[in-house]
């Protein structure tokens, strides 16, 4: 379809929106509260980006993606990291066996990996070995073993968790595969009215049945819509400014942020801001990005991406704080 046709791409755009809102809607049938955090997730899998989730135990993260399963009709599996956990145990081993004749042959066995909605949880329990089998799978989309490349099936989705309280015995994420997701997303504690409706459907147990909205097909068709979503010059222009705004040396970074930043926010940042932001606009309907879709996901985006220095460590200064200055700060037209 070409740019020429207005009609038909507002036609897609309102397509989009229908079937989000629809699946946004599905999954809250399981998920109580948590908005930001199903929004943020379904934006990342039409992006094709991956998900890391941080948050204390019990908040509903697995039934997260359960229920994101079954929506989309998806392939779903769990992985338990645990500091013994080794790479083939998550992306497969070849093993030796006999064919009819007596004949010894390899054979590759696949691991839990080989799926589409894959949770990776506590992923900062498995050691970095471990951890770094992850790399390529959320990078690429293959497996490489043996000198073998499997391709995964798409969409193939990421959603890694980690405890913010407990940190004895875990392996940080270092920042190069921190920068492979799209999002880093704060899962809040429930609400009173929230907690109470969570104890009434344990109490009840009442069978919540989930409509399949979409299939593989469908989610990569949409993903297609993403590419014609209209991104002006001076929209594309803010969102590298606002990468460039965390990096201390930068002329639109904030006092605080020379202060306390050693480094800044990399390029793929820039292009998780217009992916996210082309994902929001269609959201709401609109073929084109705006400002505000920008910011939207700007913290989401930006805060696992910018390094403290020693002085913003050691005086707890939180990086979302000076990712809103950033936002608040930065005017939407250049000098």
């Amino acid at each position: 379809m070409s740019a020429q046709d207005p009609d038909a791409l507002r036609a897609e755009a309102e397509d989009f929106r229908k079937t989000f809102q629809e699946a946004r809607a599905e999954i809250g049938k399981v998920i109580v509260g948590q908005d930001r955090v199903v929004e943020a997730t379904l934006t990342a899998l039409f992006c094709g980006g991956n998900v890391l989730l941080e948050g204390v135990p019990g908040l509903g993260k697995t039934e997260l993606v359960k229920a994101m399963s079954q929506v989309l009709d998806l392939d779903f599996r769990r992985i338990q990291f645990t500091p013994d956990l080794m790479p083939a145990d998550i992306v497969g081993t070849n093993i030796m066996q006999t064919d009819e004749h007596g004949r010894y042959r390899f054979e590759f066995r696949q691991g839990p990996i080989f799926t589409q909605l894959l949770l990776a949880d506590e992923i900062n329990r498995a050691t970095p070995k471990t951890q770094s089998a992850l790399l390529e799978t959320m990078q690429e989309g293959t497996v490489t073993t043996a000198g073998v490349m499997h391709r995964l099936k798409q969409p193939f989705f990421v959603l890694a968790t980690q405890n913010p309280l407990e940190q004895e015995g875990t392996y940080p994420l270092p920042e190069a595969q921190l920068d492979r997701f799209l999002f880093k997303v704060e899962v809040p504690f429930l609400s009173r009215q929230e907690l109470n409706e969570v104890v009434s459907r344990t109490i009840l147990k009442r069978p919540i049945e989930l409509a399949k909205l979409l299939d593989s097909d469908r989610i990569m068709q949409l993903r297609e819509t993403l590419g014609k979503v209209v991104v002006a010059d001076p929209i594309r222009d803010f969102a590298c400014r606002l990468v460039l705004s965390t990096h201390p040396e930068s002329e639109f970074s904030t006092t605080e942020v020379k202060r306390f930043v050693r480094w800044g926010a990399s390029p793929r940042a820039a292009q998780a801001l217009i992916r996210a932001a082309r994902v929001r606009a269609l959201s709401q309907g609109r073929a084109h990005v705006a400002f505000d879709d920008i910011r939207h996901f700007a913290d989401e985006v930006l805060r696992h991406r910018a390094l403290l220095n020693y002085d913003g460590q050691a005086e707890g200064v939180q990086v979302r704080q000076l990712v809103q200055g950033c936002v608040e700060s930065l005017p939407e037209q250049a000098a």
